[in-house]
């Protein structure tokens, strides 16, 4: 059994991986000013909805974009499971089979997306993260991440806006039938979510240009599916993919 822990900006999702699947998925808000209590609490909670048991899991993974609460979220994993996660870090990817060229200037879960990524499909590829950054993960058929494009995400543009201005409001995520905003919402989306389309489109069109032409695109990210005219530029969406690469790294730390 392996447990993987996605430490994101604003969710942190927990998965358990056993019988070939991922049995159990659960997310909670991510909060850095709260102890090591509040995740604790909510873990055991969880395994005992699920009768699931501590000393039953062979692999933890953590990844974390919140160094503030990597350290919590280790020790809790060590207290609870009387074991050490994995960790993904610098001196973890210098380990791996996989070139990263900035191993110090990259998030563990764009590694763990480009991982699953190439390990499922092993050509060019770009993995597209819909989360609280729109992220673009470039990554070479031989194994090797090539670089990343960064973005503020859908909802991070949407309540900057909201809250930069004192009479814009926050607006459904919902892409409009028009351009042409005749209301503050329809004007809201269309400038957003038509703008990221279009945003989207052209940065993938400029990496596949880059990468010689022969790239696949592939999404994940919890707003992966919001944007339904994009749907034809992916061969996959999976929001699972973070998860997967966590799972992959896990068990290619178990056969070193």
């Amino acid at each position: 059994m392996l447990l993987a822990i996605d430490i994101g900006n604003t969710d942190t999702v927990i998965g358990v991986h056993f019988e070939d699947r991922w049995q159990h998925l659960w997310r909670i808000p991510t909060r850095p000013e709260e102890s090591l209590y509040y995740y604790e609490t909510r873990l055991k909670n969880y395994f005992l909805e699920a009768d699931l048991r501590f000393d039953a899991f062979r692999r933890l993974v953590l990844s974390s974009v919140v160094p503030v609460l990597t350290p919590v979220l280790d020790r809790l994993m060590e207290q609870l499971f009387g074991k050490k996660p994995l960790t993904l870090g610098p001196e973890l990817y210098l380990r791996m089979p996989f070139g990263i060229q900035k191993p110090y200037e990259i998030g563990s879960d764009l590694v763990a997306n480009a991982y699953a990524a190439h390990r499922k499909y092993t050509q060019n590829l770009v993995v597209v993260d819909f989360g609280t950054a729109l992220t673009f993960t470039s990554v070479a058929k031989e194994g090797r991440i090539l670089g990343v494009a960064i973005a503020p995400g859908l909802k991070t543009a949407i309540q900057s806006l909201a809250s930069n201005t004192a009479q814009l409001p926050e607006v459904p995520l919902t892409v409009p039938e028009s351009a042409i905003g005749t209301d503050t919402v329809g004007a809201i989306q269309a400038g957003i979510l038509m703008g990221y389309v279009g945003l989207v489109k052209h940065l993938i069109a400029n990496i596949r240009q880059e990468m010689g032409g022969d790239c696949i695109a592939i999404a994940t990210g919890g707003l992966s599916s919001v944007l339904e005219p994009l749907a034809t530029e992916f061969v996959e969406v999976n929001r699972m993919l973070t998860l997967e690469g966590l799972r992959g790294i896990g068990e290619l730390a178990l056969e070193a």
